[in-house]
């Protein structure tokens, strides 16, 4: 098994409900490398409740609800990527936090880290007006640092022309989709995560 790495076009996009049923799927560990906004449920402990499944400790706690440097600099601190390393556990489920050019300091960002790690990472992307934009440049940027994509999740309603759009221009694999939920419990999470995912959606050649 594998580990894979969760990224989204943007914040606030279901790629923490994603992340959840996934974990939940592999029966795997759940990884969270940086988590910002502390006085509100973090995404460690949704995923946690969602998944029924190990979460691991953030490498970075911070307290601010903001991008990860602004976060860091606000208590004093700075964010070194090269001290952020996943854990061997597998298989493993990472997620980063909105996009992937947030900053983790004054110069690098997530899709840095990311390339440093060489692992798949799969795309969350919403199925709303804006995304066939927001999928295209985000799977641009990946190729062009050489990070290995293993395929695009949408989350929301059904839109299969703008979908299709996207699998062919981005040249990617649609995995499937996620249905969006209001109220989420584990049960809906695990039925919606079915129902929207073949069972081979996330099997790694060689893994």
């Amino acid at each position: 098994m594998t580990a894979f790495v969760v990224t989204g076009t943007d914040t606030c996009i279901g790629k923490t409900m994603f992340s959840a049923g996934l974990t939940a799927r592999l029966g795997g560990h759940y990884w969270k490398p940086v988590q910002s906004g502390l006085d509100e449920q973090t995404d460690s402990e949704i995923v946690a409740e969602l998944s029924g499944r190990p979460v691991l400790p953030e490498a970075w706690r911070l307290r601010l609800p903001a991008s990860p440097h602004i976060a860091a600099a606000r208590e004093g601190v700075a964010i070194d990527i090269r001290t952020i390393d996943p854990p061997p556990i597998r298989p493993l489920v990472i997620e980063g936090a909105g996009g992937l050019m947030v900053p983790l300091d004054a110069k690098r960002t997530f899709l840095d880290l990311f390339a440093t790690w060489g692992l798949p990472v799969i795309l969350c992307a919403r199925t709303a007006l804006g995304t066939i934009n927001h999928s295209l440049l985000s799977l641009a940027a990946l190729r062009r640092a050489g990070v290995p994509v293993h395929g695009i999740a949408f989350v929301g309603a059904p839109e299969p022309e703008v979908e299709a759009t996207i699998e062919r221009m981005g040249r990617v694999r649609r995995l499937g989709r996620l249905d969006w939920m209001g109220q989420v419990s584990p049960e809906r999470l695990t039925h919606a995560f079915d129902a929207g995912f073949p069972v081979d959606a996330f099997r790694v050649e060689g893994a």
